[in-house]
């Protein structure tokens, strides 16, 4: 964390005349009732047909524009789900014939690991080339009913080749239905795959581009992670080129089902927590500059720039609101309740400092200041702010060092 507060000096980036109206003989006079109304109503009535008509639209697009701006500003982000995660599985024949089984037993401990607010839904790819099966949402992104998607993986059986790129393909469809509501966050595929090599497209350079220009084309902030579970090392430098044509990182490659229980967990559910972490700290760091600021305007008599500061650190607040409120649905492990915890409490000893702050700024415009009261009580608010950036740093690197991938 960049962000430090320090010292006396602050945070540091680590007439009118009321008489009343005598309305006797006044009798004539209808305000905001009968008379004015019934005169707009003679007006609109005597106006042309095609004049009214085009009012009519005018009004009709005007409540269709509110009610738009009302749905995107207010109800959307309310009803949005904050991940929406797909899982992409492998169902194609491998080496070991218990490969299919140990994939749907690491999502389905995933699942019950995963966010309250993430929408989930599982793909699955094998089968024929060409066949319109060889590629089948079993389970749509659904944010109730967790015990459908595990149930549906109890169904999965090995069969057919491996169409890892025409799974992705439809992955990538899935995202871009009319009328779904888009992660506020983040839309992600997690593939899962036994394969490096796909069965129907052997030209890997055409692979590639293929998928860049389907994500391209769909115009989604989509990531792709990709999970190699035994995957023959002659097939591992396609897998890369195939994980790179989706803008994803190297494939995590391992081979046993605690490995891939860990590493399926961590893309799914310890990331976010990770990237929601880092969004509070990024959100908070730049408000600590602006009471730093503050506090340097009122010692040198800058009164209303110190108000401009403290009024910018406030806007802090409302950005790491939702992201605290997704951390808060991430707990189902020790780690990611003390990220929970140290966030939220960060933001608290954030907020104390600028009352701090506020306080400071109100006994020096009151030429009060001699007293040792306000600043003491900011330098406690500041010295509590740096413990918990310091807790909070610790458990984030806790939760890195137990990554299966580098971080």
């Amino acid at each position: 964390m960049s962000g430090r507060i320090t010292g006396d000096r602050g945070l540091r980036p680590d007439p009118e005349d009321q008489r009343p109206l005598d309305l006797r003989g006044a009798q004539g006079v209808m305000v905001g009732s009968g008379r004015q109304r019934n005169i707009f109503i003679k007006y609109l009535v005597e106006l042309p047909r095609s004049i009214k008509v085009v009012l009519l639209l005018l009004l009709c697009l005007a409540v269709i524009a509110g009610g738009g701006w009302i749905a995107s500003r207010w109800i959307i982000p309310e009803i949005a789900p904050t991940y929406r995660t797909q899982f992409l599985v492998d169902t194609a024949k491998g080496r070991d014939p218990r490969g299919a089984s140990d994939i749907a037993a690491s999502v389905r401990t995933t699942v019950g690991n995963s966010g309250d607010g993430d929408a989930l839904a599982l793909r699955t790819f094998g089968g024929a080339c060409g066949a319109s099966d060889n590629t089948r949402r079993l389970v749509d992104f659904t944010t109730d009913d967790r015990r459908e998607l595990a149930q549906a993986t109890e169904s999965i059986r090995a069969a057919g080749e491996p169409t890892l790129v025409r799974g992705i393909v439809e992955a990538v469809q899935d995202f871009s239905r009319p009328f779904d509501l888009s992660a506020t966050q983040m839309n992600r595929v997690i593939a899962i795959t036994r394969h490096g090599a796909d069965a129907c497209d052997d030209d890997i350079a055409f692979v590639e581009n293929e998928i860049r220009d389907r994500i391209r084309a769909a115009g989604l902030r989509l990531e792709f992670r990709v999970v190699g579970y035994q995957v023959p090392k002659a097939e591992r430098d396609r897998l890369r080129r195939i994980a790179a044509g989706a803008g994803a990182p190297d494939p995590l490659l391992v081979d046993t089902l605690p490995e891939l229980e860990a590493a399926v967990d961590w893309y799914a559910n310890d990331e976010p927590v990770l990237r929601g972490a880092r969004k509070v700290v990024d959100a908070l760091n730049p408000a600590v500059e602006q009471v730093d600021a503050a506090v340097q305007a009122i010692d040198e008599g800058r009164f209303e720039a110190a108000e401009g500061h403290l009024r910018t650190a406030r806007g802090a607040d409302p950005r790491v609101r939702a992201v605290l409120e997704d951390l808060a649905g991430r707990t189902k492990n020790p780690t990611e309740r003390d990220i929970n915890a140290h966030a939220t409490q960060l933001r608290d000893r954030q907020r104390r400092v600028i009352e701090a702050a506020d306080e400071l700024l109100d006994a020096e415009r009151a030429r009060t200041a001699g007293g040792p009261e306000p600043r003491t009580a900011y330098r406690r608010a500041a010295d509590a702010y740096n413990t918990e950036a310091e807790a909070l740093n610790k458990t984030l690197a806790k939760l890195r060092a137990e990554s299966p991938v580098a971080t």
